[in-house]
């Protein structure tokens, strides 16, 4: 856990270092899929809530297949290739498990959990989250063509940085926009 922070950090910072990162023009078809996987970190912070009442771990491997089968399952009706997809969504539920893990240890520090309203993993949460599953896979779909492209980290990288919120997100989103870009 702790290299694959410094390898999230180190990332960051790399591109944080670069002139131009942070205003290099990305195609909407990538700031829409990022708008996506944000909203899908943002539910960790009610999940990470949810298991510090349960006491439940983070890791759920049945559950986190079962979510990564399904969405391989529905690949071909975005015509998207169903490996890519299952790499797609389990760079989101690793993404998602850093958050969690985080914010846990923070609150752990602290002695409690924020006095927030909690809401229902099974009746809330996940419905929430199957919603979302439809429209990454739409987005990700828009934004296929351009993974090869020869930009496409530049525009990463600048992306990112215009969707960044707070340090534990922002390394959630790296972490789940890894292998996006289908490299050189």
């Amino acid at each position: 856990m702790r290299s694959l922070f410094l390898a999230v950090s180190l990332s960051t910072l790399a591109c944080l270092s670069m002139t131009g990162c942070a205003t290099q023009k990305s195609p909407a078809e990538l700031d829409a899929l990022l708008g996506v996987i944000g909203e899908r970190l943002t539910i960790a912070d009610p999940v990470a809530l949810s298991k510090w009442d349960s006491g439940k771990p983070v890791e759920d491997l049945p559950r986190e297949q079962q979510v990564i089968d399904g969405a391989g399952a529905r690949a071909a009706e975005f015509d998207l290739e169903q490996n890519d997809v299952q790499q797609l969504f389990r760079a989101q539920i690793e993404a998602n498990k850093l958050v969690q893990n985080a914010l846990l240890a923070q609150w752990h520090a602290a002695g409690a959990a924020p006095a927030l309203p909690r809401r229902s993993l099974t009746g809330d949460i996940r419905p929430q989250l199957d919603i979302l599953q439809t429209r990454l896979l739409q987005t990700y779909s828009a934004f296929v063509p351009l993974r090869k492209d020869p930009n496409c980290q530049a525009w990463l990288d600048a992306a990112r940085q215009r969707h960044t919120t707070d340090a534990i997100h922002d390394q959630g989103l790296v972490r789940a926009t890894l292998g996006l870009c289908a490299g050189k």
